[in-house]
């Protein structure tokens, strides 16, 4: 369960941008989608590695 704590006199905005972050630091929609479909383990290693093969092209171009 997720707890907000909230100050007296802070704003329910303020309150409810605080729940929605830890929400999504859970990772639950994230999980939720993911389970939608089955995902053959070698397209889920691909895209593992494509993205990692970005990831490491995007630092090189970064120095």
């Amino acid at each position: 369960m997720i707890v907000v704590p909230v100050k007296e006199g802070e704003n329910i905005e303020k309150a409810l941008k605080k729940f929605k972050r830890k929400f999504e630091k859970t990772g639950v929609v994230k999980e939720l989608r993911a389970r939608q479909q089955f995902d053959k383990p070698s397209v889920i290693n691909r895209l593992k590695r494509e993205h990692a093969v970005y990831v490491q092209h995007m630092r090189d171009a970064e120095e």
